[in-house]
């Protein structure tokens, strides 16, 4: 097994174990694809979704929020061309009956993927059929009688949403070109194929922004507003802690493009099992809002600031996968250290998520060293005072030793013990996760010893 395969294999066991993903439907068998957020796992991706919100919707002037609906009029996903475009080139084994994405086949064998079915089966060696495409999109339908329902989608992607409610924010909210609306939310893709754990799933999530400028006069304009997006993107993934030697920003060649784009750049995170999109950011032009305009009629133009002029504004569009951005940032975190034993000479393997303090699930741990009193009634009079402003976890149950290990493991970067000594001196020892540093701080100073150190990102 390669290191990057094992360090894959000891973080999704170490997630499991600390409650931060669990396998979808385990008691069943589980579902393909399918995973649910433990309570620390649903802390973290709340943290991450949180202070994106904050960086890119709160703290600018030029952005608005909104949340639309995952079901939609079909008519949207027609116009979209996800009915007719959204799908993947498949080929099934004869033999054993596996299903495998002829275009990833291909691409591994450096091949056409019409010459796919002249392979082996990876599985068993068998027969490959010819490819054929299948639908992405998840089907439903609305009405209490199933034959006499109404096909609706699952969407596919969260855009969608908020090009067709581009007049309703234009007519309710006080904007005008540049801006942007922002939304974060699930979308489901019909994936038949392994999803190397967080980051192929048929139900994720994403964070996204539609950034909306007049109609450019020349190359220049949209160029430098999609530069400012990229760097602001640079920032947002320094931010999460991800090391920047990790990430690859891939330049989309001329001829490669989505027919909608002018230019995309796919931002690629090393994973353990190769270099794969984290992020996107692509130039749209108007091709989204002139669709939805010819397919439903209403007029999407806006009435230029300066000439008066009616225009359909173009658009700069930053995606951010949640669910991979939760994992990279995990990897990125993961550590495995030496750490002195209780036993002179002896060492033993701390592992760590060093995590920025903001995104951390606890930001500090409040551990007494015993369970009489009167440690026990201090040590939760400290958690009651610092609980609200901080992601507080009380515990109080094992060594102290195997306590910081458990923190550590959790991604908890300051642990405050309140030992024998604290009924005398009124201080507690404040252990720093990353150096493994103590430091004795006076119960009074506390809290502002706590606001010097944890950042409000």
């Amino acid at each position: 097994m390669s290191k990057n395969e094992n360090k894959m294999d000891k973080l999704v066991a170490l997630l499991k174990r600390r409650g931060f993903v669990y396998p979808g439907s385990e008691i069943y068998g589980g579902l393909a694809n399918t995973w649910d957020y433990g309570p620390y796992g649903a802390q973290l991706k709340k943290n991450i979704i949180d202070a994106w919100w904050k960086r890119f919707v709160e703290s600018r002037s030029d952005m608005v929020g909104m949340d639309s609906a995952i079901l939609m009029n079909p008519k949207v996903w027609e116009a979209s061309g996800h009915v007719d475009n959204f799908t993947d080139p498949l080929v099934d084994c004869k033999k054993c009956k596996e299903r495998f994405r002829a275009d990833h086949l291909a691409e591994e064998k450096g091949i056409e993927v019409s010459e796919v079915s002249k392979l082996p089966c990876p599985k068993c060696k068998g027969e490959l059929t010819e490819p054929r495409t299948f639908n992405l999109m998840f089907e439903t339908h609305i009405g209490p009688i199933s034959q006499d329902a109404k096909p609706v989608y699952l969407r596919g992607e969260i855009a969608q949403g908020m090009f067709v409610n581009f007049k309703n924010v234009l007519d309710t909210m006080r904007v005008k070109l540049p801006f942007g609306i922002a939304q974060y939310g699930k979308a489901f893709r019909n994936e038949i194929t392994a999803g190397n754990y967080l980051f192929r799933q048929v139900e994720f999530n994403l964070m996204e922004m539609e950034y909306f400028i007049a109609p450019p006069k020349d190359d220049s304009e949209w160029q430098e507003v999609f530069e400012k997006w990229l760097s602001d993107m640079k920032d947002w993934i320094r931010s999460l802690g991800i090391k920047e030697e990790e990430v690859y920003y891939h330049e989309i060649d001329a001829d490669e493009l989505a027919h909608y784009s002018k230019r995309t750049i796919d931002i690629e995170y090393h994973y353990p099992f190769g270099l794969k999109e984290l992020y996107g950011l692509a130039y749209r032009t108007d091709f989204d809002l002139k669709r939805h305009m010819e397919a439903s009629g209403v007029d999407l133009r806006v009435a230029d600031s300066v000439t008066g002029e009616k225009v359909l504004p173009h658009v700069i569009e930053p995606t951010f996968g949640i669910d991979r951005t939760f994992l990279a940032t995990l990897l990125s975190a993961y550590k495995e250290e030496e750490a002195p034993t209780a036993n002179p000479g002896e060492v033993d393997v701390r592992y760590v998520l060093s995590l920025p303090a903001h995104l951390a699930p606890v930001q500090i741990a409040i551990l007494p060293l015993s369970k009489k009193e009167p440690l026990q009634q201090k040590a939760d009079e400290i958690a009651k005072e610092l609980r609200g402003k901080y992601r507080i976890e009380y515990d109080e149950t094992g060594s102290i030793g195997k306590r910081y290990r458990r923190q550590d493991e959790i991604g908890t970067p300051y642990c405050v013990t309140v030992d024998f000594e604290t009924e005398n001196d009124n201080a507690v020892t404040v252990r720093e996760r990353d150096s493994m540093s103590q430091e004795r701080v006076q119960l009074d100073n506390l809290k502002q010893w706590f606001e010097q150190k944890i950042s409000s990102l």
